[in-house]
């Protein structure tokens, strides 16, 4: 059984653990190539794009790919329609591992943003210094604003277009609760902009933008297509594989 993970993230990279040096099954995990030293999953691995969904459609069927997981980031929603497509071209099984979204708790100052342009647009009403966590991608939508000041946190260094007075953190995840608050008093930050990637790894500065009376502007993840199944962890999705595969008569992979 060959099972391919569009993977990127860490539950990907778990489940990945999780399946590797099972019995009877090929493991392929791809990433898409954003980040310039990614933390490898074991198994095999491919990088970069497939050329869309016709393109992961032809390549599901020319590695015979019985399963399809998209476990990519909850922002990524371009490659997971993609993948929902290539998967009824292929006629192969798709699951959709999505960890839970962040949900306020009492003391939370959350403003609701369905983009990073409608983001933009009702940020200079909350704050002027702008802890900025959305990632290098996207900050175009941020450009104009001229009167704010951003620290930026990434994992690479962002490109232009991107704010004009701005700074650049280059840090990766997990990050600790008494670092996030140190991080905000030392930049005087007055408003939080985040997606809402839901996990433990970056949800301190949450909790520090609570204890400090913050803003947070959280904005919405994409919705997974109609029709595929979702599961919150790599444990369930690898009970689900489990569940298929002794459905179709192969080993059980848990």
């Amino acid at each position: 059984m060959h099972v391919l993970i569009l993977g990127g993230t860490t539950e990907a990279r778990r489940l990945a653990e999780l399946l590797h040096e099972t019995p009877g099954l090929t493991l392929t995990s791809s990433l898409a190539g954003r980040v310039a030293s990614p933390r490898l999953p074991p198994g095999e691995v491919r990088i970069g794009g497939f050329g869309g969904a016709e393109g992961l459609a032809a390549w599901l069927r020319e590695h015979r790919v019985d399963v399809l997981i998209d476990a990519t980031h909850p922002f990524a929603g371009t490659i997971s329609f993609h993948a929902a497509r290539a998967a009824a071209t292929a006629h192969v099984p798709l699951l959709a591992l999505r960890r839970p979204g962040w949900v306020p708790v009492a003391g939370d100052d959350w403003h609701d943003a369905g983009s990073l342009e409608e983001a933009a647009r009702l940020l200079p009403a909350l704050g002027r210094r702008v802890f900025l966590t959305t990632g290098r991608m996207g900050l175009a939508a941020f450009a104009g604003l001229d009167d704010l000041w951003f620290l930026v946190r990434s994992v690479d260094a962002p490109e232009a277009p991107h704010p004009a007075r701005m700074e650049v953190l280059l840090d990766r995840g997990p990050f600790t609760l008494d670092g996030e608050r140190e991080l905000l008093r030392r930049h005087r930050i007055d408003v939080v902009v985040t997606k809402d990637s839901g996990g433990a790894a970056t949800a301190p500065k949450l909790t520090a933008a609570r204890e400090a009376g913050l803003p947070v502007l959280v904005i919405r993840r994409p919705p997974v297509p109609e029709s595929v199944p979702v599961v919150p962890g790599p444990e369930e999705a690898a009970r689900w594989l489990g569940e298929w595969s002794h459905g179709r008569g192969v080993p059980a992979t848990d």
